[in-house]
């Protein structure tokens, strides 16, 4: 067992280093530093769009003799311009994209009624500049001025800055008249995209973001760039069983919103979509009270999609991305930066990698070590450990050295033993049933008689 001394330490020694190996493969980022309402906002800022639906129309003017309202239709270089402004959000790689009815309106009504619309605004421009009543003013213009051309007009502007054709590939109605949803469609692959949750799932208090660009988050103050970037705003859901006066089922939410929001996703806590943001309540003495907003259900937004043959897929960049921000919270930088690059190879306007590839190269000296990334070189090294321990338990218990045998040695000489003399060899001489001093002393005188006789014998 001499050897067991040696082997039996070297083996735990090589078990003790496979367990380590183990752990320190199992050790995975920890982002527990990072809220979850500040990881949602990351993990969807990527994914929310700024939808721009409207109208332009063209005017001629027909009375040479009034130079001012030439001057004026002159500055408005002959056009109106009808719609507005919203949110969305990408829900597949390849560009679907959903948001309300009522954000693209403008670029889906009749020419009539888009003509009618532009007319309205051009009077309204008019009486204001020259002081006159509404009623002159239409008058004057319906009577000299004709639109001559109508140009839709549906653009996405990407977190990333790009501007893109939208085209519209389902339509609901206006919430005023209908289910207000719409899927548009942009061309694009592998997409930033959110997914799409269920709406039958969703509780009273349950906790939600609003993602999207509120006009009153525009302003004159903050950068171009600035308009790029979203904005996301807590609350909860407030009541979940309403519907509009067409029947059309809606949440009501308490997370503040105005105009520009509508159309951007309601988000719960697992970054689902679970509704998008459709009208506000009433105001109150023309001012409006926040707390009171509606959004359309995500199920009812499926009824969307489906038409547009839209599929809620996500895509290797949004599984990239999330993996680099986990490694970039949890202090891996270095791998961090790898899974930025490989986003950035797949899509390189996405709007946050630039900003995450640089802070992730500012800060690689202070990265951790991700023993993960080592497995291989592990699996290597635990296979070679079991291998040596079972050649050294084999090596122990397997095979025993055989024993000598041990030379050969004399056996000592004995001498033989005297006779046995048995005991009580003293007869019962004198015949009283025990032996005693007299049996004695006749045997000693029949001894001695004997001896005589003998000696007698012996000198004749």
């Amino acid at each position: 067992m001499k050897r067991a001394l040696f082997t039996i330490p070297l083996c735990l020694i090589l078990i003790g280093v496979m367990v380590t190996s183990f752990v320190l493969m199992g050790i995975k980022p920890s982002s527990s530093n990072i809220s979850q309402a500040q990881k949602l906002a990351e993990y969807t800022k990527p994914a929310v769009v700024r939808i721009l639906g409207y109208s332009v129309v063209g005017w001629q003017f027909n009375n040479p003799n009034d130079p001012e309202v030439e001057a004026i239709l002159s500055q408005l270089n002959y056009q109106s311009v009808v719609g507005g402004s919203g949110s969305g959000a990408i829900i597949s790689s390849d560009g679907y994209i959903v948001t309300n009815a009522h954000v693209v309106e403008a670029a889906q009504m009749e020419d009539e009624d888009i003509a009618n619309a532009a007319f309205d605004q051009l009077v309204t421009i008019m009486a204001d500049y020259f002081q006159v009543d509404y009623e002159t003013a239409y008058e004057y213009m319906l009577t000299y001025t004709q639109y001559t051309e109508i140009q839709r007009v549906i653009k996405v502007i990407l977190p990333g800055g790009d501007i893109l054709d939208g085209e519209v590939k389902s339509y609901g109605a206006p919430v005023n008249e209908g289910k207000d949803v719409a899927v548009l469609k942009i061309e694009g692959k592998n997409l930033p995209t959110l997914k799409l949750g269920n709406s039958d799932n969703i509780q009273n208090q349950d906790n939600i973001w609003v993602s999207g660009y509120p006009a009153a988050a525009d302003s004159d103050l903050l950068s171009p760039d600035s308009s790029l970037v979203s904005s996301m705003n807590a609350g909860q859901i407030s009541a979940t069983d309403k519907k509009t006066e067409q029947g059309s089922p809606v949440i009501q939410i308490n997370a503040a919103a105005t105009h520009g929001n509508s159309g951007g996703p309601v988000i719960n806590e697992k970054g689902e979509i679970i509704g998008l943001l459709t009208f506000r309540g009433d105001t109150v003495n023309g001012q409006e009270v926040q707390g009171f907003n509606f959004s359309v259900p995500v199920n009812t937004v499926k009824e969307f999609t489906n038409q547009a043959g839209a599929k809620n897929s996500s895509s290797n960049t949004d599984k990239l991305y999330k993996e680099g921000l986990e490694l970039y919270w949890g202090g891996y930088y270095d791998n961090a930066l790898e899974k930025f690059e490989a986003v950035q190879r797949l899509y390189p306007n996405h709007s946050e990698i630039k900003k995450l590839i640089t802070n992730s190269e500012q800060r690689a000296g202070d990265s951790k070590t991700l023993w993960s990334d080592y497995k291989t070189i592990f699996y290597i090294a635990d296979g070679v450990a079991a291998l040596l321990v079972i050649l050294l338990l084999v090596f122990t218990f397997a095979f025993k050295p055989k024993n000598r045998p041990a030379p050969a040695v004399a056996a000592p000489q004995i001498p033989p033993a005297p006779p046995h003399v048995p005991e009580n060899t003293i007869p019962d001489l004198n015949n009283d049933g025990k032996i005693d001093v007299q049996d004695i002393i006749l045997a000693l005188q029949e001894q001695q008689k004997k001896q005589q006789k003998k000696d007698e014998e012996n000198d004749s």
